[in-house]
This record gives C-alpha cells, structure tokens and sequence, in this order.
C-alpha cells in the first residue's frame, strides 16, 4: 500500500483548499461583492490593515511621549500652533501628530479647536516606569528594522548592547551602564510585583531571596504586604549601590541583607525559605536557566518554595504579548527566549522540584508566573 506524502494530505485537506481559494485575487473581488463575503472581506481588510500600520501607531506614541506633549496637556488644553511653536515643529505637522493621538485614543479635541488629554492618555502617566519604557523601545525598534536580517542572527543588535549582562559580562560592565538598566527594570517592575504578589502570596515569618532583583522592587513590595518577612537581595556587584539606596529611602535595611555576585558564577545564599526570578529566566538561554534552577534548588531547604514571574510565550494558546513582543524582544537580546508556563514547569521539574502551580495571568501582557517546591520539608511555613 502507497504511503501519501503528508504535505501532499495536508494540501488537499479542506482547510487547505478553502486557504488557497480565498488566497485568490480573483476570489477576494467575488466575495467583497457578495451580500455574505462583504462583511469578512471588509473585516479582513481592516485588520490587516491595522498590522501594517501597528508601527506608525507605536511611532506617534513615542514622538507625544519625547514631546512630552502628554505631561503638557495634563495642565490643561493647548492648540497645535502652541504646542508646535514650543517644540519647533511646523503646526501643520504638531496638527498631524495631535490627530494621530485622537485616533489612537490618546487625545481629544474641543470644539474651540484646542487639544485635550483622553483618559487612556492620562493612564498612561499614571503607570510607573511606562513613558520610560516607551523611549527605551527606540532601541528594539532600530532592531526590528530589517526582521529577516534579525531572525537570521545577522550582526549585533541594539538591545544586546543595552543589556550586556545578559551575557555574564558583569566584570566589564561600567557603573553608569548598569545604573541604566537597573533603573528602566525598576520602573517596570512595580507593576509586575504587584500583579505576582496577588497570583502568589508570600505570607508568614520567612526569608525571601530575589535573585536577579535589581534595586529590589519586588522584594520591598514583598515587604511591604509581609511584616513578618525578611529578604535577601542577589544581584550583580554593580547594582549593589542603587539597590542599598533603594531600600535605605524604604527604611527596610534592617529587614535586608545584600549580597552581590553572579548566579553564574557564585554560590546562592542558603539563608531563604522562598527564591524569586522575577523577570530573570527569559533573558537566558536555556543551559543558563537549567543551571540557575539547579542552583536554587541546592540553596532552598526542603519544602522551600520557587516564585517565576514574566512574560511567557509559546503555549497552546497563542498570545499577542508574549509571541509578539516579548518573544522578538528577547530574540532582539541576543540571548534567552520567552518560554510557556509548561516549558518553564518542565524545567522545573528536571532541576527537581515539585507540586507546580499555574495561576491564571491576571495580564499577561504585565507578567505570567509560577511556583514549586523542593520535596520534603514543611511546606505550610510559605
């Protein structure tokens, strides 16, 4: 009995036919005529339109935000010729960019003419870190450029220069450098420790470690909702002095004790009942990340407890956040990936960890999590 090809069977399954039917020109222009393709028609042509122009959009966001036409139309209402006269840009064009805000929602305008903030306009100024975070994206823009050229691993890109100690760089990393990354990553890290927290609670009399911390946001919003807690903070040498600034300004000294060094290449502490990676793991390729696992495994006692939050992609079920952006992002970085909870839950489990949770994301485009155990133990105390 012959065997079919299956690319063969595949192409002349229905869903094959009907794809390369309406992949027709000829097709698209019956359909679009047609009291029942006219809708789908005109439905598919705007959505596809709106991918094409999804980095117009992004654009015009940005240029409102190094404008700071946003902050400016916070104290009140402004015309373009205003605006446009205090930031050197012909009014026709200020005009253009005030327009371009209406119709993404950012931006209204009175009937005398003048500009006004909407309230998705406003809400971004109430998102810590979010303006930042708007500006930094020039530099993963510039890398999106030419995406062949990005998907082909073709020269080095912008943001693998901006994050360098992705790379275990750490030694040749000056201050000011990781100053700068440390701060964009606190600021984005307020919401993200916020929306961890309410999927996994860290409750009780116990020592949290947040490896890979930063200036240690999440570890004093840990603090700050666990009175009975006590943390340690693992970062790079480097980061040191920004997070010990950090934590004085939060009177929480006495509730943290610092330690820096790299995962890479130093032993964790052994002093914690609870470890956190939060926004660590999809910056690493995955040798570095069955290491790391390995290594917290080895510093928690048994029944301590594994906390993994960020974005993740490649689940089942498609995700624009995570299979879009974050998942080109860290392609952009040169190294790591965005994972699914399962691929993460797997590697877990091989490092030798236990009883896996999967809260439901309450954004995904914020963050996603987990948690697990290392056997054993009293696993009430966290």
């Amino acid at each position: 009995m012959a065997v079919r090809d299956p690319d063969m069977r595949q192409s002349w399954s229905p869903s094959g036919w009907f794809a390369r039917l309406i992949a027709r020109p000829g097709f698209q222009n019956i359909a679009s005529a047609l009291p029942f393709g006219r809708g789908m028609a005109r439905r598919d042509g705007a959505e596809i339109f709106d991918i094409l122009q999804g980095f117009v959009a992004s654009q015009v966001l940005a240029a409102l935000i190094e404008l700071n036409v946003l902050h400016t139309l916070l104290d009140g209402p402004q015309s373009a010729e205003k605006l446009g006269f205090d930031h050197a840009v012909p009014a026709d064009r200020m005009d253009q960019l005030l327009r371009g805000g209406m119709a993404l929602g950012l931006l209204k305008r009175r009937r005398d003419g003048r500009y006004a903030l909407a309230r998705k306009g406003a809400a971004i100024l109430g998102v810590p870190g979010l303006e930042n975070m708007i500006r930094h994206n020039r530099e993963f823009y510039a890398d999106m450029a030419d995406p062949v050229a990005l998907l082909r691993g073709e020269g080095e890109t912008h943001l693998a220069r901006f994050w360098p100690y992705v790379f275990g760089a750490q030694g040749e990393i000056a201050p000011d450098v990781a100053d700068r990354y440390s701060t964009l990553m606190a600021e984005s890290q307020v919401l993200v420790a916020r929306d961890t927290l309410s999927m996994l609670p860290i409750k009780g009399d116990v020592t949290v470690m947040d490896v890979g911390g930063g200036s240690g946001v999440f570890l004093a919003e840990v603090l700050r909702r666990n009175k009975q807690a006590r943390g340690i903070l693992f970062d790079l040498p480097q980061v040191m002095p920004q997070a010990e600034t950090r934590i004085a300004n939060l009177k929480l000294s006495k509730r943290v004790a610092l330690h820096g060094g790299s995962f890479r290449t130093d032993v964790l502490p052994r002093d914690a009942d609870v470890v956190s990676l939060i926004r660590v793991l999809y910056d690493h390729e995955d040798a570095t990340v069955a290491a790391l696992l390995r290594a917290v495994f080895e510093a928690l006692p048994k029944g301590g407890r594994l906390i993994i939050s960020e974005p993740m992609a490649g689940g089942a079920k498609s995700d624009r956040s995570g299979d879009l952006y974050f998942a080109f992002y860290t392609m952009a970085m040169g190294t790591g990936r965005a994972r699914s909870a399962e691929t993460i839950a797997r590697m877990c489990r091989e490092a030798g960890f236990e009883g896996v949770q999967i809260p439901s994301a309450r954004r995904p485009y914020i963050t996603s999590a987990l948690s697990c155990r290392k056997p054993g133990g009293d696993v009430s105390k966290n």
